[in-house]
C-alpha cells in the first residue's frame, strides 16, 4: 500500500490542508482520498506550517494560491491519476479512482519540477519486485484494454493498420499551456507527421471530451485530405496503438500509453514522460537527462507517485487493487452500455437484477418473449433471461444473455430468496450445460492475464482462510468416523445441472450406490443439499435410504469445514467438487460439471469432446472466480472485484432477507413437488 507523500524535506510541515474551492465540497471522493491518505482537510485561514490545497493549475486554483501567498504557507496540488474512471469527469461527474497529491508542483507543468519528476530523476527505481509489478502492470492494462477513460467501445475495429497516429487534445488544456505548447504546436505536429511519412495514411485521434461535445479540440474536417482522416469513434486506445507505425503527440496521456505499447512517440510539448530516452523530443527539457526503461517510467507514474483509493472499502489501496476495481466497473459498463430487457424473471429478483445490470441504464422488465423482443429490437438492448428457464418466442437475431448465480453467492440460500452478491452472464450457453459451448469454457481454455495467477492464488488462500463456499451456511461438524473419508454431496435432483449434465447416474441414491461399489473399504459421508434440507427444493432422501451406502449423514454441516476433513469428493455435478479442487482434494465426477473434462478430475461419465485444453488449477480458478462472474458490493452499491465479496461474506455487512422473503420462500418450498407445473 502506498505511503503518504514524504514531507521529510518540508521542514516539519503539518498535514492540515485548507481549501477555498467549492469543488472540494461537491466532490466527496476528493475528501475521502485526502483523509484516507492522512491529510486533515480544513476551512479557515492556514498558519505558516499549514498548506493550501488546489486543483492543479486550474483557473480556480488562483484563489487558493493568493491565500497561500498572503499567509506565507505552502501549496499542495491535486490531479487525477492516470487511471481515472469510465467516463471523463465532465461526462457525468464520475469520481476519480486515484489522485496525484503533489506538494512540489504539478506533473504537466514543465517549468517547475513536480514530485513525479523528482521520482523519475532521483529515485533508484531498481527494486526488482517493483519493476516486475510494473512489467505485469503494463501487460495487464493492455490485456484488459484499460486507459485513463474507458468509455470506448472495445468491439469497434480501428482503421486498417499502417497509419501514422496524430493525437489531438482539448484546446486550451493546462497540460498544453504549461507544457511549452500552444495551438500552433498542433499545426506544426501535423505538418511534421505528413512530411516525415510522405506515403502513409494520417489518422487524427479526437479527444473523448471533444467527441462528447464538452470541449473543442484543435483539428476538424478542414484538416483532412486524401490521406489525412479524423477518427472520432470510440475505438480502444490499445487497439489504435497496435495498428500505428508512428505516434505524434504534444502532451497527451495517450503518448504515455504509446510508450508502454512499444512505440517511441514523437513529442512536441513537454509532458512529464518526455526527456527520459523513451521519446523523440522536439522541445526537450534541459534538466531531464536520465535514461529510463519503460518499466521504470511505469513504476514511477502508476505505482509510486499516485494515491489509489478503494471505493468499496473507503481506504487507500495498491495500484493492483485499483485496477481490480476499474476492471469490475469497466466490465459492467461494457456489458450494460446498451441496456437490457429482462424476461421471465421472478418478482423478488427484480431488485438485485436492477442493482447488477441497471446502474448505467435502468433495466426494463417484460412479461412475455414477444414484448421483450419488441423492446430489445426497438432500443438496441440485450435480452436478459434466467438460465434454464428460457421461454420460447425470442427473435433469433436479438442478443441474449443467460443469467445464473455465481460461485460465491451469498450468506444464505437462493431458494430462501437471499439476494446474490455474484451473478454470471453467458452469451453462448450457461456453465452447467455441457450439451453446448459456454463463455466459461472459453475462459478456462485461456491463459490468465499478467498477474492473474498470483491474484487467484491470493483469492483462493483468502477463501480457504475464511472458510467460504457458495452459500456459507451450516453448523459445526459432528464427530466423524476414522478412516479414509469420501464426501458425497447431495444435489437437487430436478436441477438443470443434473438434467443436462448426467446420464446413467442422476439421483442421490444412485450416486451413493456407485460410490460405495467403487470404494467398499472407505468411509462415505453424505451431505444433503441445503435447499432440500430447508424444504425449498425437491430431492429428499430419507436417512435410512442413504445409510444403506453411507456411513454417516451430515445434516446442516459447514461444507468448507467438511472438505478439510475428507480426502476425496464423489459427485455428479455439485459445485462442492470445484470447492474441493481449490482445497487440493481428489474429485471423481459421474456427470459433466463445468470443472470436469480438463484433466483435473477423475471422470467416470462422458465429458464434452471440445474440452481439449489442459489448464492447471490456477487457470481454472481464475476463469471461474474472476473472469466469468460479476460481483456486487452491498455496502457501496458498486460493481466490485471478488476480493471485496470475500470480505463481505466473511465479515459483513450484509442485508438480511425480510419476513416477506421468508414467506415467499416457504410457499416456493410447499410447491416444490409441483415444479414440473409451476416452472414452465
Amino acid at each position: 500500500m502506498p505511503a503518504a507523500p514524504d514531507d521529510s524535506a518540508a521542514g516539519g510541515l503539518s498535514r492540515r490542508l485548507f481549501f477555498y474551492n467549492a469543488g472540494f465540497l461537491r466532490q466527496p471522493r476528493l475528501r475521502q482520498i485526502l483523509r484516507a491518505a492522512g491529510w486533515d482537510l480544513r476551512v479557515g485561514l492556514p498558519g505558516p506550517r499549514d498548506r493550501v490545497v488546489v486543483w492543479g493549475r486550474s483557473p480556480y486554483a488562483a484563489r487558493g494560491e493568493a491565500v497561500a501567498a498572503r499567509r506565507g504557507c505552502g501549496i499542495v496540488r491535486l490531479e487525477d491519476a492516470f487511471l481515472r474512471s469510465i467516463q471523463p469527469g465532465r461526462a457525468g461527474g464520475e469520481p476519480p479512482l486515484g489522485l496525484l497529491i503533489d506538494p512540489e508542483g504539478v506533473h504537466f507543468d514543465s517549468v517547475t519540477p513536480s514530485r513525479l519528476e523528482r521520482i523519475l530523476a532521483t529515485d533508484a527505481l531498481d527494486d526488482s519486485a517493483i519493476l516486475q509489478r510494473a512489467r505485469d502492470g503494463m501487460a495487464w492494462l493492455r490485456a484488459l484494454e484499460l486507459s485513463k477513460y474507458n468509455n470506448f467501445d472495445e468491439r469497434l475495429a480501428p482503421p486498417p493498420p499502417g497509419y501514422v497516429l496524430v493525437i489531438d487534445q482539448i484546446a486550451g488544456d493546462a497540460s498544453i499551456r504549461h507544457g511549452a505548447a500552444n495551438a500552433a504546436t498542433f499545426r506544426e505536429m501535423l505538418a511534421y507527421a505528413q512530411i516525415e511519412h510522405p506515403g502513409a495514411r494520417i489518422v487524427i485521434k479526437t479527444h473523448p471530451e471533444t467527441r462528447a461535445g464538452h470541449r473543442p479540440g484543435h483539428f476538424g474536417p478542414t484538416h483532412c485530405d486524401a490521406r489525412t482522416s479524423l477518427l472520432d469513434t470510440p475505438v480502444s486506445p490499445w487497439k489504435l496503438l497496435d495498428g500505428a507505425i508512428a505516434v505524434y503527440t504534444v502532451s497527451s496521456q495517450l503518448g504515455l500509453e504509446a510508450i508502454f505499447a512499444g512505440h517511441r512517440p514523437r513529442v512536441f510539448g513537454q509532458p512529464f514522460y518526455a526527456g527520459w530516452g523513451l521519446t523523440q523530443d522536439e522541445n526537450p527539457v534541459a534538466r531531464r537527462s536520465r535514461r529510463l526503461t519503460r518499466a521504470q517510467l511505469f513504476a514511477a507514474a502508476y505505482l509510486i507517485a499516485p494515491t489509489w483509493f478503494d471505493p468499496c472499502r473507503k481506504r487507500i489501496c495498491s495500484f493492483e487493487e485499483a485496477v481490480d476495481h476499474l476492471e469490475a466497473r469497466t466490465r459492467a459498463f461494457r456489458t450494460d452500455r446498451n441496456g437490457h430487457v429482462a424476461c421471465g424473471m421472478r418478482l423478488w429478483k427484480h431488485r438485485p437484477l436492477q442493482q447488477f445490470f441497471g446502474q448505467l441504464t435502468p433495466l426494463r422488465f417484460a412479461s412475455s418473449p414477444a414484448k421483450a423482443t419488441e423492446i430489445a429490437a426497438g432500443t438496441g438492448r440485450n435480452l436478459l433471461i434466467w438460465a434454464g428457464k428460457e421461454p420460447q418466442g425470442f427473435a433469433p437475431d436479438v442478443p441474449v444473455l443467460r443469467v445464473e448465480d455465481g460461485f460465491l453467492r451469498s450468506r444464505g440460500l437462493g431458494a430462501d430468496l437471499v439476494p446474490p452478491l455474484s451473478l454470471v452472464t453467458d452469451a453462448q450457453g450457461i456453465y452447467y450445460d455441457p450439451t453446448r459451448p459456454s463463455d466459461l469454457e472459453d475462459l478456462i481454455a485461456q491463459e490468465p492475464p499478467p498477474g492473474g495467477r498470483a491474484r487467484v492464488e491470493r483469492l483462493i488462500a483468502a477463501i480457504r482462510a475464511t472458510g467460504l463456499s457458495k452459500y456459507n451456511i451450516g453448523g459445526a461438524l459432528p464427530d466423524l468416523p476414522d478412516g479414509s473419508r469420501i464426501l458425497v454431496p447431495g444435489q437437487v435432483e430436478d436441477d438443470a445441472s443434473i438434467r443436462l449434465g448426467t446420464s446413467g447416474t442422476c439421483t442421490n441414491l444412485a450416486l451413493l450406490a456407485k460410490t460405495r461399489a467403487e470404494n467398499p473399504g472407505k468411509i462415505i459421508l453424505f451431505k444433503p443439499h441445503p435447499d432440500v434440507e430447508a424444504g425449498l427444493r425437491a430431492g429428499h432422501l430419507p436417512d435410512a435410504e442413504a445409510l444403506r451406502y453411507a456411513d454417516q449423514v451430515l445434516h446442516k454441516s459447514n461444507p468448507s469445514a467438511l472438505l478439510d476433513q475428507v480426502e476425496e469428493v464423489w459427485t455428479m455435478t455439485s459445485l462442492l467438487g470445484f470447492e474441493a479442487l481449490l482445497r487440493g482434494k481428489q474429485v471423481t465426477c459421474l456427470g459433466a460439471p463445468f470443472y470436469a473434462g480438463w484433466g483435473l478430475t477423475r471422470d467416470l461419465g462422458p465429458t464434452p469432446a471440445r474440452r481439449q485444453a489442459r489448464p492447471d488449477l490456477m487457470q481454472l480458478a481464475h476463469a471461474v472466480l474472476i473472469a466469468y462472474p460479476r460481483y456486487f458490493d452491498p455496502a457501496s452499491g458498486l460493481p466490485c472485484p471478488p476480493e471485496v465479496v470475500v470480505e463481505r461474506l466473511a465479515h459483513g455487512p450484509l442485508r438480511r432477507p425480510g419476513p416477506g422473503n421468508r414467506a415467499l420462500a416457504k410457499l416456493q418450498g410447499f410447491f416444490a413437488g409441483y415444479a414440473g407445473i409451476w416452472r414452465r
